[in-house]
């Protein structure tokens, strides 16, 4: 074997060293570039013990923005359809009183950091309202799908069970 053989297979093996490094950093590029803004929605029941307010609230606890895929609402187990205006007001006909809520549509964009009441009551009182309590802890559940920017991941969000 001559010299010029060893060199070019030495060329050849440090090139395509050279090319397996470009691709895993590449690679590992592109993985942190989106787990850096990996969105991550939290779903909390909250009552103030002194306060007066209560409800269902998200919170996108993550570094990017969630956008909403899509949503499903079940009452007892029915499905109402999507965490909308209509599936609202089909919901809020059977309550003894009207409650605020807010919409989670396909399409929907929620920030990092952000916080939204999907579903509250300003004027909440255990003695009077434990029907809201029950409503939202056992019978209503709003399921909410999600991905970052990139697209693709389809992460899911259910309330926590209490």
């Amino acid at each position: 074997m001559g010299a010029d053989t060893v060199t070019a297979v030495a060329a050849t093996v440090i090139a395509l060293g050279s090319l397996w490094v470009s691709y895993t950093q590449t690679r590992d590029s592109r993985r942190h570039s989106r787990q850096s803004v990996r969105p991550a929605l939290q779903m909390r029941h909250v009552k103030h013990s002194r306060g007066t307010e209560a409800g269902l609230n998200v919170v996108n606890g993550g570094l990017g923005p969630a956008v909403v895929t899509r949503s499903v609402v079940s009452l007892d187990g029915a499905v109402l359809g999507e965490w909308n205006y209509r599936t609202q007001q089909l919901l809020s006909d059977s309550l003894p009183m009207k409650l605020k809520a807010h919409s989670m549509r396909a399409g929907s964009l929620m920030l990092p950091g952000q916080s939204t009441w999907l579903l509250r009551m300003d004027e909440f009182s255990d003695d009077q309202h434990g029907w809201f309590w029950d409503l939202i802890t056992r019978r209503l559940v709003i399921e909410i799908y999600y991905e970052s920017l990139y697209g693709g991941e389809n992460f899911s969000l259910r309330p926590p069970v209490l």
